[in-house]
Order: C-alpha cells, then structure tokens, then sequence
C-alpha cells in the first residue's frame, strides 16, 4: 500500500514539473517596446497585439507596452540590441531603427525604391519579406509580422520645396542611419541625426528646420504648431514595421503559445497596416485635407520635378544597393516591376 502511495506521489510530481511549470515560468509582465505613443497607428497596431495575447491565452501571457522607447532611454537606435540581450522581451519596431543591426533592412530606405503601395506589399508580404526575416532571426530576434509606419513626408519651416535645390542649407533632423545622412547630403540639406524625443523640442526652438516623417506623426505631433508649415509629399522611401520577440521569451513558451503570438501579430500587423494608410491614399485624401486646414502649405511634386529627386539620390541608391547587397535588391526590383496595381 506504501508502495502504491510512494508511486502515486512521483507521479503528481511529475506532473506538476512538466504541465504547470511550463506556465510558472513565464513572466508576469512581458515588456513590449515602441518609439511612439499609443495614439499612432504604430502604438496603436502594439496595443491591439497585446490584447489579442492577452484575451487569448486567457492572461497567460500579460504584455504591457512601453511607448517613446523608454526602456532604452529613447534611444531607437539602441532597442534592436536590447530586444536581442533581453532588456525588451517583444517590440514593434521600423526597419530603419534596426538598420545598424540587421544591414538589409536598409533596402527600404533606398530612395525612390517603392513608388506606391503595391511595391511595398510586393516586397513585405512576398519572397524579400521572408528573406528579411531571415536575416533578423539570424541576427538573434524571432520576426512574426509586418506592419507599417508608412510614406516619410518632408516638412519645414522655411519655405515650400518642389525641387532638389530648394533643400540646399536647410537643417533638417534624420534618424540614426548612414543612408539617410547621405541621401539629404545629396539633396544639398544639413542633415543632423537625433532622436524622435530630440527632435520636437529642436523644431519648437527652431535649432533644426524640418523633419521627415510619416503624416500620421506629423498630425499627431501636431508639427503644424511648431512652424513646420510647408509639407512634401514626395514618398521618397516608406518605413515598414516588424512584430517580434526576444529569442529566450520565445522558447520559455509552449509550442501552443507560440502561435497562438504569431498569429495574433499577423492580426494585429493587418489591422495596423489599415490604420496607417487611412486619409493618405488617393481614394481617402482626408488627412491631408486635415493637414490644409490647419494653414499648411502642401505640396505634390509633378513628375519632373520627381525625376529631378530620383536623379539627385541615385548615387546614393547606387552605393547603397553594393552595401545591402545586389542580390537582394535586385530581387527586390524585379518584385516591384512585377507587382499587381
């Protein structure tokens, strides 16, 4: 009888070593990084990912987003390499932030390389996405989704620009990215890197002159009341998003888990990329018409005056293509010319 006791005992230790401790191990909070607030479609696309989670795993798994990339000092360039040691335990973060990291992720900001949206649904969701998401694994980081930021936009607050020399002097804030640094310096601009939580405050003061952005931060950092009143719309490169997890908090999840995150990004990446694109298309110009309202100069570029921009960086897109990798962006190229409009 004893003996039937000590069996039974071994077995409900057993047990509880391998079902409930798969669960005891996880955090109680997983930190989720952004570079924005949670207003943005960005902040908005890790907010709905982390209710997704939430509601089904039933709370197993509980993420809070940390919005202005605060676990990192709001230092974009730096999050990459905290997702990567485990500082961050998941992020939605731009292809451009991690560009210093992960060096294809640069093929998005060449410039001019995605006239519309097509293109870059060609590249995101065709053969150049699932080869980035190689590259991102290879560099220690699980990639889940992709989601979008969306067309950088030019503004400033000297004078409208239509043309490449319109640009020459202007002091204008870049991320922290080589390519960007060479593309304004070609442009005849004085491109000075700095952070997003730099960089509201240097146009408020006037230490820098404009910025380039997507239109959904420039409403929403209302860039219009800190004499950012003369708007590009030039597209001169998009920033793609990508949904991930640091690698350790991947594996600590059960196989189940797992998918039940990936599919939950891939959720919340869709409805995110449909936040982001909203008033700035062709069929609903209705940001823009936001943006006129509030005494904004806005300017489209005819199609000579876009070839004169293509003509200006196309050393840079040259240069660059070598140190991405031509193979890369030629398949890129060949999926763009290919895609369905």
């Amino acid at each position: 009888m004893k003996f039937r006791t000590l069996i039974g005992a071994a077995l409900c230790a057993a047990f509880a070593a391998t079902a409930p401790a798969q669960a005891q191990n996880y955090k109680s909070e997983y930190k989720l990084s952004i570079v924005v607030g949670t207003s943005f479609p960005w902040g908005q696309g890790a907010e709905i990912w982390s209710k997704l989670v939430r509601e089904r795993t039933d709370g197993r798994i509980n993420i809070k987003v940390y919005p202005g990339t605060s676990l990192v000092q709001g230092d974009q360039t730096r999050e990459f390499t905290a997702i990567r040691q485990g500082v961050i335990d998941m992020a939605v973060g731009s292809t451009i932030n991690w560009s210093p990291q992960v060096k294809q992720l640069n093929l998005f900001s060449l410039p001019f390389l995605m006239p519309d949206y097509a293109a870059i649904d060609s590249l995101v969701q065709g053969e150049v996405g699932k080869e980035m998401f190689k590259y991102i694994e290879k560099a220690g980081v699980v990639p889940l989704a992709w989601g979008e930021n969306g067309y950088r936009q030019l503004s400033n607050s000297k004078h409208e620009i239509k043309r490449p020399e319109d640009m020459k002097g202007l002091k204008l804030r870049v991320v922290g990215s080589p390519l960007y640094i060479d593309t304004f310096t070609a442009l005849g601009a004085n491109p000075t890197q700095m952070s997003w939580a730099d960089a509201q405050p240097a146009l408020a003061s006037g230490a820098v002159d404009g910025q380039e952005n997507p239109l959904s931060i420039y409403t929403g950092s209302k860039l219009y009341t800190v004499g950012q009143k003369y708007l590009t719309l030039w597209n001169y490169v998009a920033d793609p998003l990508i949904f991930v997890v640091n690698r350790e908090v991947w594996n600590s999840w059960s196989e189940k888990d797992r998918e039940i995150v990936r599919q939950a990004a891939l959720d919340a990446g869709k409805q995110e990329i449909v936040i982001a694109r909203k008033g700035v298309t062709p069929e609903d110009p209705s940001l823009l018409k936001e943006i006129a309202g509030h005494g904004v100069t806005v300017t489209e570029l005819s199609k000579a005056d876009h070839e004169a921009f293509v003509a200006a960086t196309k050393p840079v897109y040259d240069k660059w293509k070598k140190q991405i990798g031509e193979d890369l962006v030629s398949k890129a190229e060949k999926a763009i010319a290919a895609r369905k409009q």
